[in-house]
Order: C-alpha cells, then sequence, then structure tokens
C-alpha cells in the first residue's frame, strides 16, 4: 500500500504517547533527514506505560514490514502513516503500533 516514506525527523510515539525517535543511517535524505529503512532502530525514552503495580515502559520498535518496491541503503523504506511496526516492552511485550503524527508528504513509496 502505497505512504508517504517516513524519516527519522518524524514526530512519532508509542502508544501511550512517549516520544519515540527513529536512529537510521541511510544516505538517502527525505525533507533533509535520513529516510527511514526497516533495519533502523526505533528507541522510546519516558514511557509511563504500568501492568498494575509493575512498570512495562515501551523501549524500542520492531519494524514489521517496509515497502516492496523501493529500498535505500539496500534496505525497504518504512511508509506511514502507521508503519507496520510494534513497540516493545524490556521484556519484549507488544504494546501496539508507533504513532506517526508528523512527517514528510512529499516522497510516497510503494
Amino acid at each position: 500500500m502505497p505512504g508517504p516514506v517516513l524519516h527519522t525527523g518524524a514526530t512519532v510515539t508509542c502508544p501511550h504517547g512517549a516520544p519515540l525517535s527513529v536512529v537510521g543511517s541511510s544516505r538517502v535524505m527525505v525533507s533533509g533527514t535520513p529516510a527511514a529503512v526497516l533495519t533502523d532502530q526505533g528507541n522510546v525514552a519516558g514511557c509511563p506505560f504500568m501492568v498494575g503495580t509493575k512498570p512495562q515502559p515501551c523501549l524500542t520498535t520492531k519494524w514489521l514490514a517496509g515497502a516492496t518496491r523501493v529500498v535505500a541503503s539496500g534496505q525497504p523504506l518504512l511508509i506511514g502513516p502507521a508503519p507496520a511496526a510494534t513497540v516493545l516492552s524490556a521484556d519484549q511485550i507488544p504494546a501496539g503500533p508507533p504513532i506517526v503524527t508528523a512527517g514528510q508528504t512529499r516522497v510516497v513509496a510503494t
């Protein structure tokens, strides 16, 4: 499904509202920042989620799929507005998909 290419400067949060930063090193630039690819790390900071009295904050992101027809640095580009991904706690418990609230809209990939 076509969608805007996600980049490292996009505003992304975990399902609980904590900021998620995409750490990428692609040489392909979109809106002046590196395009995000399937192998990039997604880090969450300050997630407040708890299960009962045990903290279960979101920490990382597991990207599940990227563009099927466009690659950068040999890896599929991540496409939004809802990338195929899940956010994980330290215990690797899935918390849901990341939420992209702002990003570029000029470059679209399939």
